[in-house]
């Protein structure tokens, strides 16, 4: 099988072209073909060597739009002059390319990675959001137009598309890959991370962006029997409030995933966390819009009359916003993120399992969904981890989220395999 770089972007083109008109996940690119023939061509020339090749050799990869790829401009979802917003390529498309990997295109994003949805439609059924506010690439890796895609989370901007959409989505600790050359939107909490069709796909591509990677010997029972090195984790359920928030249905399908969990040995624990959630949200908005409106600080006043509404109106609730409330909330933080750490070890937990959404994808393009079953986590910079779990009496995808300590983003990653193959089990394919 011809496995060149130069077959591989023709594929890929070739999908889009068949495919994305309907699905909307990458950004409209004239010269398309012709560039990535020919980056194809000299990473052929570069890597003829099979012995030789990279990891990501040949994978091609969808980048969200707010990451700046030298030769494709950076929209931002936005109506604002893409030469307003331009910048240095980003570090991690730097690392993409040395290891291989080919940039496909530019991923469609929610404006500026706000709240005002792009045009992507969730590949599972077009009529409903595929979530947001990294919703091309999610969409574009369940459609099977690329392997992999890069992603962006404030709050759920990647834990959620990947659970409407029905693929892994990894979201590391806060400042694992680096941000430089990526438009922010609170930089406080903003992470850059990945999407894939499973853990399998996802996890080469982490050891690659993330700084210091050191693969972990964490990992459970191997699927084809026999123990692999480490051992299972001790998996915690949080009760009150927060879990509270998902629907019936997403709850239902919760608790039976908890409970193959369970008849497949591993130890589950329910503790009431977070004592204080509606503050913890409260909070998070307090830093989330103050940041926001210092990021646009110099575009806003420019350009402000091209802005969509929902932005703008983030924005202006963030020009509101005193530095002392803002201060106060970086020390609510701090303190949560301690109070986390030490929930975990008062209780032996080395994974929380929750819902990854609400519920499943919600009818219609208006909104990309609700975020707050990934606020306490992406508020703390913990890493996160999206699986498909199954699906709603609907047929649209559901997933469990996995969250372990800062810090521990190779343990996650290490456990995953096995937690994946108990919650795919009756996942269906598209």
């Amino acid at each position: 099988m011809d496995t060149s770089c130069t077959t591989a972007a023709a594929r890929t083109c070739d999908r889009i072209e068949a495919g994305d008109a309907e699905i909307r996940a990458f950004v409209p690119e004239p010269g398309r073909r012709e560039r990535l023939a020919r980056e194809a061509r000299t990473a052929d020339e570069r890597w003829g060597d099979p012995d030789g090749r990279p990891p990501l050799y040949g994978v091609m990869v969808g980048v969200k739009d707010i990451v700046h790829v030298e030769g494709v401009p950076t929209h931002a979802g936005s109506d604002v002059p893409a030469e307003a917003l331009a910048g240095a390529e980003a570090s991690l498309v730097g690392r993409l390319r040395e290891a291989g990997a080919l940039v496909a295109g530019k991923t469609v994003t929610a404006e500026f990675a706000v709240t005002a949805p792009g045009p992507t439609r969730n590949p599972h059924h077009l009529g409903h959001t595929p979530g947001g506010s990294s919703s091309g690439s999610a969409a574009a890796v369940a459609a099977g137009v690329v392997p992999l895609a890069v992603g962006t989370q404030t709050i759920g901007s990647m834990i959620r598309p990947a659970a409407y959409c029905g693929v892994v989505g990894f979201k590391p600790t806060h400042g694992r890959i680096p941000a430089d050359g990526v438009i922010p939107n609170a930089p406080t909490f903003d992470t850059v991370g990945l999407f894939a069709p499973d853990v399998a796909g996802l996890t080469p591509a982490a050891a690659v962006l993330c700084d210091g990677w050191r693969p972990s010997q964490e990992a459970g029972e191997g699927r084809e029997g026999g123990e692999a090195a480490g051992r299972r984790p001790v998996l915690g359920v949080p009760l009150g409030p927060y879990l509270e928030r998902a629907d019936g249905e997403a709850r239902s399908s919760f608790e039976e995933r908890v409970g193959r969990l369970d008849a497949a040995g591993f130890t589950v624990r329910r503790v009431d966390f977070p004592d204080d959630f509606e503050r913890v949200v409260a909070e998070q908005r307090v830093i989330g819009r103050y940041e926001l409106a210092r990021t646009h600080a110099v575009w806003f006043p420019r350009h402000g009359e091209r802005y969509r509404e929902q932005t703008a109106r983030a924005i202006r609730e963030g020009q509101r916003m005193s530095r002392d409330a803002y201060a106060a909330a970086l020390r609510a933080r701090a303190e949560f993120r301690e109070l986390l750490v030490a929930a975990m070890d008062r209780d032996g937990i080395d994974l929380w399992i929750t819902p990854a959404a609400t519920g499943p994808a919600p009818y219609g393009l208006e909104s990309t969904g609700d975020s707050v079953m990934s606020l306490p986590w992406s508020y703390a910079g913990a890493p996160a981890l999206a699986l498909p779990a199954g699906r709603a009496a609907n047929s649209l995808p559901l997933g469990v989220q996995c969250v372990t300590r800062p810090g521990a983003d190779e343990r996650l990653l290490g456990w995953a395999p096995d937690v994946e193959s108990v919650l795919v089990g009756t996942s269906a394919p598209l």
